[in-house]
């Protein structure tokens, strides 16, 4: 069985099976795994080409191109075909592109066709139910009876009206279902990984997204999800690989555009754990009483009238300032400079260091704004990615992230650009700003 699945012939399908069936693409998708995968995206390439000047294969190659995640370009193919399959997967096409009464029509019209009446009714109904007509779309599903039961397809759209109603638990078991039926059917797996992402369970989320990419049709949206949970396990090849195959067949998509910067941002960035266990010990030291060190009775008396307590002190001051302390002489601060020498500091060297402001002031805010930035950050309704940075940084209110610069989130671990304008968007409704912006 191996063997016939690696040396699968795409290109021979593709150009030979007359009609191509469903039963054709259903082997080429099981073929279409690990090695045999690259093997079908070339076969796919060359039939498009081909039918430049064949239009015997524009159907093929329109049906090709979406499985390969063009829905555009499989569009543009299949536009005008008059052939059952052909209108089934133009309808596909067009629901990918948010096109849904357009797919309705081309579902109805591929089942008048004859291509799997049933199973076209079930995707218009799920085309209906896009548009709003949640009542229209049940009844449609169940106007398919007990054949319609027996799919695969009719438990995963159940499960969506669920999930549409509020219904999360009945949803996830119909989709279950449709898993059960059909082990490789995508939009349900993609619909579980959803709802396991939602309730923090990363690890099953990463693999249901892994078995629906796992063969042909290759879902954007999937791609995306996994690509920023990839990321968020600081697995930033993988996660580059699943952005730049989504630019690979949509160029303007601005989420993939977007993550993908974030990813190359993410790759700059030096992150050294001991670099941090040094500016911790470094923050200790500052920290420290000069009482601590020897000096002398007149040094230290001369610090104290200056109010001077700490190592830190002494490198925000200049040593003109401490000779004009009273009976601070040459000798105190030569004695002080060996003492800041010993422990690799100087006298004034965190001196021109800008002082952090505080981002404002409550009593200056009305009673509403005084509010707002108690509110907890979860009433933000950010996405999971900019939840779970907010976690890291340990944000909890609004006022706790308004006291943050761009430039300080943007420091945090996955947090890019497309984050930072998701919280400027989100405060811009409440008319509030991050520091600095």
């Amino acid at each position: 069985m191996t063997a016939t699945i690696q040396n699968y012939d795409f290109l021979g399908t593709l150009r030979d099976s007359s009609p191509l069936s469903r039963e054709h693409l259903n082997q080429m998708l099981s073929a279409a795994v690990g090695s045999g995968a690259a093997d079908f995206r070339k076969a796919i390439e060359q039939v498009t080409e081909e039918a430049q000047n064949n239009p015997a294969l524009r159907v093929r190659a329109g049906i090709g191109q979406f499985l390969l995640g063009s829905p555009k370009e499989s569009e543009q193919i299949l536009a005008g075909t008059d052939e059952g399959i052909g209108r089934y997967f133009l309808a596909q096409a067009l629901l990918s592109q948010a096109r849904y009464e357009e797919a309705s029509s081309e579902f109805e019209q591929a089942a008048k066709l004859g291509y799997h009446p049933v199973e076209s009714t079930l995707r218009r109904a799920g085309a209906l139910r896009r548009m709003g007509k949640m009542e229209a779309a049940e009844e449609m599903i169940r106007s398919t009876g007990a054949e319609g039961a027996r799919l695969a397809e009719y438990s995963y759209q159940m499960g969506c009206i669920l999930a549409d109603r509020g219904d999360t638990f009945g949803a996830i078991e119909y989709f279950e279902r449709a898993v059960d039926m059909d082990h490789h059917h995508q939009r349900a797996l993609f619909a579980l990984a959803v709802q396991n992402s939602r309730h923090g369970d990363d690890e099953e989320a990463i693999q249901l997204y892994e078995r629906c990419l796992s063969r042909p049709p290759y879902l954007r949206s999937a791609l995306l999800n996994l690509g920023l949970l990839y990321e968020d396990k600081e697995n930033y090849a993988a996660a580059q690989y699943c952005f730049e195959r989504v630019l690979k067949y949509d160029p303007g998509n601005e989420r993939a555009v977007l993550y993908l910067k974030d990813i190359e941002a993410t790759s700059n960035m030096y992150y050294d754990e001991e670099s941090l266990k040094e500016q911790q010990k470094l923050e200790q030291l500052l920290g420290r009483p000069v009482t601590d060190f020897e000096l002398s009775v007149r040094s230290r008396n001369c610090l104290a009238t200056m109010g001077i307590e700490t190592l830190g002190q002494l490198t925000e001051i200049s040593e003109q300032e401490l000779l004009s302390g009273k009976n601070f002489g040459e000798t105190s601060l030569m004695e002080v400079r060996e003492l800041m020498a010993q422990h690799s500091l100087s006298i004034g060297q965190y001196l021109h260091e800008k002082q952090r402001e505080p981002a404002f002031d409550q009593r200056d805010l009305s009673p509403e704004e005084q509010a707002a930035v108690q509110t907890p950050i979860g009433d933000l309704n950010l996405s999971v990615r900019s939840r779970k940075c907010m976690t890291r940084l340990g944000i909890t209110t609004i006022g706790e992230l308004l006291m943050r610069t761009p430039d300080e989130l943007l420091s945090a671990k996955n947090f890019g650009v497309t984050s930072l304008n998701e919280i400027r968007n989100k405060l811009s409704e409440m008319n509030l700003k991050l520091r600095n912006d």
